[in-house]
């Protein structure tokens, strides 16, 4: 017998059986009401398969026997109203399976949880934060992101800094007071942070949740997460935050079979399991499964006024043959490896959310060459505004760690991502992935003596600056850390006593500050428009020189070096008769380079790489230089004057009577004796104009011999 559905539950049921439940979480969950009178808590949760659901907790010794939930749906919906439970009563449901099985879960819904080791999810009212950042979230909503600057620092709660009892953590507010003034000062525009949804294992890093919409309670309340992100805006950062409904635990108190079958995941046994990543892959094709993640996606973003979510391992979505061998993977309907109903639940996720919130960001973590990832929906893309460039990135790590007497035959590693810069909207991103134990840490990763590679991660950092695309950097990259990242230890400030890593962080700073004022940097960065080469294939040199240019014709020229021979003499196209100045440089004595900075070059009338001028400049050893054009002018107007002969003036003032002619008179009359000179000067300083006219034609009436001796004595007296 069918059950009926209460009439104000009809709607937000029926979206979410469709997959169109973009608020599931106002539905499901625990929250606080009033019944016949009575405060307290309801309960609501999708169980499908289950026998019976119960609620226990604290509050009723978790005994299952004493609060049985009432099934108001046919399609699975559990439901129970428990008067006088209080804010962070602990709870679970304990869910009877077709097996016979007692199974005791965490809320897929819950706002709050216990801290690892424990699991329940907490009673928690989520409402009860006062905002104070209107005016980040009313200027978001005009933002062009894509004409912006975007400087990101990736970080992780719980090792960017730890306290002397390294078992001890820093609340959300402490972290938030030392992290953001840091962030502030070394001129990133963003923090990325690594999950914060509930996480029992502290090794996953947070990317194997069990509790979705519930802030880790490591560090607080999620009241103090909220305080967190405020304060952030309020300092002008912007926050993003990793996401992953990609797959999730096994843990017996999350999703996994959460009614006792497959439920969040995908029944088929070729699709459900990550087996190197020992997880479960959510079932994108069911419409409850839709609704619980687009709704998280959106709780972070309205609830939380997160700026952005960088989606995790968006390519082990696509790809029904991801990480399985042949034979563990079922094709689609047309024979083929993608799987279908991950895009169109990726699409959906975005479409959904682009509608909901202006200026958002929604970056794809997508290592492959899946086409249009970052191109609207309704022209067949997945419907993202960012990707990372995970390309660029491999090439280019690839390249700064080879010898570089080698980087002649790689070149194309050094340029092929300019090529395709354009087709999506790239971040440049290096990662936690890339610095992780096992990988070796940025400044490990430059070939060459130890004292030399801080060279090379300067260059390599100016060039990746330069290089079309918005920019991620993990946290310890900034001041040269020389230990790959451990999750279990916070980063080596201790480092920063010595001066090589100093000078770096100063370095890394003030390219930062560059970028930041220099639009020609970020402002196109998705067009051919913002970019254009100079010389792409000097590869015997490793040099490469382009330019970068903002949409009022300002630019700068980037010349970067990649070998350790410095070029006392090299030329290169430009593209203005113009002085090109050096505004910034890797080689600057303060950031441990030579000191060859601070120069300026004119450009020369001689043609070079098809531009119409050149300039010759000594390039420094394994360096990055960028150049601005400063006075730009005709070269015309350098050329120096040519000095005209008195018998030019004087035949001139003789055709026009012309003020020349004063000029000519009074050549002539330095000719005469020193007497009559001052004499003649008296009386032409007291004559009036119309005597002035007399003595003009005075001069232009004298006699053809008195006008040669004139010219001669003239000419003598040239220098």
């Amino acid at each position: 017998m069918s059950i009926n559905v209460p009439k104000e539950y009809e709607v937000p049921l029926y979206l979410f059986h469709q997959g169109n439940n973009a608020q599931a979480y106002k539905f499901f969950g625990s929250h606080a009401t009033n019944i016949g009178g009575q405060d307290g808590i309801v309960f609501r949760v999708w169980a499908p398969r289950a026998v019976d659901v119960c609620v226990v907790g604290d509050f009723n010794h978790w005994n299952r026997e004493m609060n049985y939930m009432n099934k108001i749906s046919d399609g699975g919906i559990w439901e129970l109203f428990i008067p006088g439970l209080k804010q962070f009563d602990n709870y679970k449901y304990s869910i009877r399976t077709t097996g016979g099985q007692i199974k005791l879960k965490a809320d897929p819904y819950g706002y709050h949880m216990e801290t690892r080791p424990n699991t329940a999810s907490k009673i928690y009212d989520i409402n009860c934060y006062k905002w104070t950042d209107e005016k980040w979230m009313k200027a978001k909503e005009t933002k062009d992101v894509y004409r912006s600057p975007m400087n990101i620092y990736e970080f992780h709660l719980n090792s960017w800094f730890k306290k002397q009892d390294e078992d001890e953590l820093f609340s959300y507010m402490e972290l938030a007071e030392k992290l953001i003034p840091y962030v502030k000062s070394m001129g990133y525009t963003h923090i990325e942070m690594m999950p914060v949804a509930e996480f029992p294992f502290d090794g996953s890093w947070g990317y194997q949740q069990i509790g979705y919409y519930a802030p880790t309670s490591r560090f607080g309340t999620p009241a103090d997460f909220m305080q967190f992100i405020d304060y952030c805006h309020n300092h002008d950062v912007g926050v993003i935050l990793d996401w992953v409904p990609a797959h999730f635990p096994k843990d017996a108190a999350g999703l996994y079979e959460f009614d006792g079958e497959c439920c969040y995941e995908y029944t088929d046994p070729n699709k459900r399991e990550h087996y190197n990543w020992g997880t479960r892959v959510f079932d994108w094709g069911k419409p409850e499964v839709q609704s619980f993640l687009i709704s998280n996606a959106n709780y972070w973003i309205t609830e939380y006024h997160i700026d952005g979510l960088r989606v995790d391992a968006v390519a082990s979505m696509l790809y029904l043959d991801y990480d399985r061998q042949d034979g563990a993977w079922t094709p689609n309907k047309y024979g083929s490896n993608e799987n279908l109903e991950a895009v169109e639940f990726l699409q959906k996720l975005n479409a959904t959310l682009f509608e909901r919130h202006k200026g958002l960001l929604m970056i794809a973590e997508e290592s492959t060459a899946w086409p249009m990832v970052t191109k609207p929906t309704d022209i067949g893309g997945l419907g993202f505004n960012f990707k990372w460039n995970m390309g660029w990135m491999n090439d280019m790590l690839s390249y700064m760690s080879m010898n570089p007497e080698y980087r002649q035959y790689n070149h194309d590693k050094l340029t092929f991502s300019f090529y395709y810069a354009f087709s999506e909207n790239f971040i440049l991103p290096i990662s936690h992935d890339e610095v992780v134990y096992g990988k070796c840490s940025m400044l490990d990763k430059m070939s060459g003596p130890r004292d030399k590679r801080f060279d090379s991660l300067r260059t390599f950092l100016s060039y990746m600056t330069a290089h079309p695309g918005k920019k991620l950097t993990f946290m310890g990259q900034e001041f040269a850390q020389y230990k790959e990242w451990n999750y279990k230890t916070g980063l080596d400030w201790d480092i920063l006593q010595f001066e090589e890593h100093k000078r770096y962080s100063e370095f890394v700073k003030a390219l930062n500050n560059f970028y930041k004022e220099n639009s020609p940097l970020w402002e196109i960065d998705y067009d051919w428009t913002g970019f254009s080469w100079i010389s792409n294939d000097d590869y015997k040199n490793s040099i490469i020189v382009f330019r970068r240019k903002d949409s009022k014709g300002n630019e700068l020229v980037a010349v970067c070096n990649f070998l350790p021979q410095e070029q006392e003499v090299y030329s290169f196209g430009v593209p203005y008769y113009a002085d090109y100045k050096e505004v910034f440089s890797t080689d600057a004595k303060e950031f441990g380079g030579s000191g060859l900075a601070n120069r300026t070059f004119t450009a020369k009338c001689e043609g070079m790489h098809g531009l119409d001028y050149s300039i010759t400049m000594k390039i420094p050893a394994m360096s990055a230089i960028f150049l601005k054009p400063e006075n730009i002018r005709n070269p015309e107007d350098d050329k120096p004057k040519a000095k005209k002969t008195a018998s030019k003036k004087t035949t001139t003032a003789k055709a026009e009577k012309k003020p020349a002619a004063k000029k000519t008179a009074e050549k002539k009359a330095t000719t005469e004796k020193p007497a009559a000179k001052k004499t003649a000067e008296k009386k032409a300083t007291a004559e009036k104009p119309a005597a002035k006219k007399t003595a003009e034609k005075k001069a232009t009436a004298e006699k053809p011999a008195a006008k040669k001796t004139a010219e001669k004595k003239a000419t003598a007296e040239k220098p």
